[in-house]
């Protein structure tokens, strides 16, 4: 059976993402952290849909939690493959970097630099085993260009970037592909805050995007047409920087 592991699947982007590949024919495998209420409607919808899925629970900033229930489960599945790798989970915790906690570096990096280490690393086996992969890296505008109160967020997801271009020429031979999609600013509960009616000026197609158009993104990249693309930066922001 073909897999598709979306980490941070249970709300906005990630739940996006999960319908949209869930809807080209693969199974969802739907990580959460906490949030069971939330990941159970991501699945619901997918089943609605026709598609099929399961969720699994661990926190992509804790590195045991990782080894022990997605090893686990790469191991209980062996007729199960992860041909799809969605590195969706996030968080932000902005500050001036002057009065930035340790807590708050850290917290941000784990989520999203060091999760892409460990989960990739466990799902990379199978796909050069299997000559046939996609690892598809979910940054930021943020990690492009930098925002101020984001030292945290802004380095965070500008190491993925690198570190995918540097895993790109690693496993390219084997039929693996390594991008990043970084969305600007979307319609979900991360920008729930932001005053959208003076940010939108600032955009050249005027409005916020949606989930299911950074998903659309995800899910070129996901295919099989894409074979040709690996190490770069897809962004997906109206036009707001390049």
């Amino acid at each position: 059976m073909k897999c598709a592991l979306v980490t941070g699947g249970s709300r906005g982007i990630g739940r996006a993402v999960c319908i949209r590949l869930a809807d080209m024919g693969y199974h969802v495998v739907v990580n959460y952290k906490s949030n069971e209420t939330e990941a159970q409607a991501t699945l619901s919808q997918i089943n609605a849909n026709g598609g099929s899925g399961e969720l699994l629970q661990f926190d992509v900033s804790d590195k045991d939690q990782i080894k022990n229930t997605l090893g686990g489960w790469i191991s209980g599945n062996a007729d199960k493959h992860i041909e799809i790798l969605v590195n969706n989970a996030g968080i932000k915790d902005d500050s001036l970097m002057l009065w930035m906690k340790d807590e708050q570096w850290d917290s941000v990096v784990k989520t999203s630099l060091d999760s892409f280490f460990y989960v990739t690393r466990l799902v990379l086996e199978d796909m050069l085993l299997q000559r046939y992969g996609r690892v598809i890296n979910v940054v930021s505008l943020s990690g492009l260009k930098g925002l101020p109160g984001q030292t945290n967020y802004s380095a965070a997801k500008a190491g993925v970037i690198g570190a995918s271009k540097a895993l790109a020429q690693e496993v390219g031979r084997q039929g693996v592909t390594v991008n990043c999609i970084a969305p600007g600013f979307i319609k979900t509960d991360m920008t729930e805050g932001l005053d959208e009616r003076e940010l939108r000026k600032l955009i050249p197609v005027n409005r916020f995007g949606t989930s299911e158009e950074v998903a659309h993104a995800v899910g070129f990249l996901a295919s099989a047409d894409a074979a040709y693309i690996t190490g770069q930066v897809l962004s997906v922001n109206g036009g707001l920087y390049s």
